[in-house]
């Protein structure tokens, strides 16, 4: 299996060679080593976890209409072309189908070990230092305002409204990125997460520092 998750690896690397910059390669490459570094402490099949870390985010929906059956498809046809037996597709196939933050506002409807592992690896990676420079990178890409005191965060949102959400990049914060450390599944993410989790927090009050004021809004748990 060593010489299939190499070869994913590169395949995963050419394919995102055009990507936006929080969602290309080197995303992909952190969310690696950190599941990785997680399934160190976890029951987990590590090559299952490997290959999901790999594949998670070869189509994401949001650079693809909104259409989330790319991924998975891809995902398969891949694995199928590295003749991976059809329990271990099926099982990595349902780890991309079911890990986003999106599809967690429906709830879950499946669940496994190497699929928490690779959902904190990659919240983790949405957070903190590069957190923050992947929201403003995207945001960038989108157009979005940075910041608008004058456009509340909203405090709930549904998968829909958030998949259609056009707010400013410091929205985010407050609808994703600050309610991560609290949805982590792992001990060892938990851990991780609090550090990003107060940068986060440290990075907000300066930005309003420099902004001269601070947003009524402004609130963290």
């Amino acid at each position: 299996m060593k010489d299939v998750i190499k070869r994913i690896a590169s395949k995963v690397q050419t394919h995102l060679s055009d990507a936006e910059g929080g969602h290309d390669w080197w995303h992909i490459d952190r969310v690696w080593k950190n599941a990785l570094l997680i399934a160190q402490e976890e029951e987990v099949n590590r090559d299952i976890v490997s290959l999901a870390a790999l594949l998670h985010d070869i189509a994401d929906p949001k650079f693809h209409n909104g259409d989330e059956a790319i991924g998975p498809r891809l995902t398969q046809e891949w694995l199928e072309e590295e003749q991976v037996d059809q329990e271990t597709i099926e099982h990595i196939v349902n780890i991309v189908k079911h890990m986003s933050f999106k599809n967690s506002l429906e709830g879950k409807s499946w669940n496994s070990p190497e699929l928490l592992v690779v959902q904190d690896a990659d919240r983790l990676d949405a957070i903190g230092a590069i957190g923050i420079a992947r929201a403003f990178s995207y945001g960038g890409h989108k157009e979005r305002a940075m910041y608008d005191p004058d456009v509340y965060p909203m405090a709930k949102m549904t998968k829909e409204q958030y998949k259609s959400s056009n707010a400013p990049t410091v929205n985010h914060f407050y609808e994703k990125l600050l309610k991560l450390k609290e949805l982590m599944n792992t001990e060892t993410a938990t851990a991780i997460a609090q550090e990003r989790h107060d940068f986060m927090v440290t990075y907000l009050e300066q930005f309003y520092k420099e902004c001269g004021s601070t947003p009524p809004w402004h609130k963290i748990s």
